[in-house]
Parts: C-alpha cells; structure tokens; sequence
C-alpha cells in the first residue's frame, strides 16, 4: 500500500514513496521498537507493585527546569494521583497504539509529551544535553511526522472508512 510523502528542505521539493523498500521496512521497525518500549514499560507498571510518581517529582534534581513544577504535583494529592493513573495507562496505551499502528500520531504526539517531561525532569546533563531521553523523544517525532502508521499499521485501514473521508481532520490524528 502507498504512502507518499512531500517534503520541502532548504527550498527544494522531494516526492518519495516510503512504503516501498527499506525506508518503509525501518519506519515500522521504529514503529513496533518504540511501541513495545511503552507498552512494556506501562504494563510492568500496572501489574507490577503500585505505581507512585511521587519521589521521582518530589526529588527532581536543582538542574530540572521543572522542578518547581513538579515539587508542586508532588504536594497537590488530586494531580499525584492523576499522574500515578495517567504515567502507567498513558505509556500502556500510547504503546498498544503504535505496535497495532492505530492513531499514530496521536499516540507519538502523546509519547512525545511525556519525554519532554522525563529529558526535563531527569536533567540528566552531566556529558551533554543528548542522553536517552532525548533519542526517545526523537523516535516519537519520526513515528509521528512520517505517519508510520499508515504502512503495515491499522491507520491505513481507518482512513479509508467513511467516517474519516467525511472528516478530514481526523487524518491528522492517523498515520
């Protein structure tokens, strides 16, 4: 199944079609490594011991731009408890969508939310701003950008429903 894409960099256009040949082939292989890394680690969470975000927001290191931020959830018992429901089901979730290749974007919008607050709050800098986190936020953005939902992924199927053709805007959640 094609999946075209139009880019333009540094003034010149490109046309490719991904979907065919390796770039397609490593496009759903990040899909499904990405996916499995949040399913996973959502999963443990929620069969594993509880779950509590508590010390990890509480002791977020000085060099945290959010630190603030996040000594403040950990004192405001209704958003720590939202946090410790959202951090488990939302990686649970925004996984299963990517390993099934079901609302792609959505899900590598999401995932890509929750690794700007771990690479923010983990302010781990000590040999570069470039460490895990960071790679993780950026396997989000090319799952997301490049639609890899739409090549071996249910998206593909959903947007060809009638429901999605009669609402455009909906392609934007898809990919």
């Amino acid at each position: 199944m094609p999946a075209n894409a139009q880019i333009e960099m540094l003034g010149n256009r490109m046309d490719f079609d991904y979907s065919r040949g390796v770039t397609g082939y490593v496009l759903v292989l990040t899909r499904l490594i990405t996916g499995y890394w949040f399913l996973h680690a959502g999963l443990g969470k929620i069969t594993g011991e509880p779950f509590s975000a508590a010390g990890y927001l509480a002791n977020a290191p000085a060099a945290s731009p959010l630190q603030g931020f996040f000594a403040w959830a950990a004192a405001t018992p209704w958003l720590l408890d939202l946090t410790n429901v959202m951090i488990p089901w939302g990686e649970f979730l925004i996984g299963l969508g990517l390993i099934v290749g079901a609302l792609v974007r959505l899900a590598a919008f999401f995932g890509g939310v929750l690794m700007v607050f771990f690479y923010l709050g983990n302010a781990e800098w000590g040999h570069g701003v470039v460490n895990g986190d960071l790679f993780g936020l950026m396997m989000f953005v090319i799952v997301g950008t490049l639609a890899a939902g739409r090549i071996l992924g249910l998206d593909a199927i959903i947007e060809k429903m009638e429901f999605v053709r009669q609402r455009p805007a909906l392609k934007y959640l898809l990919g």
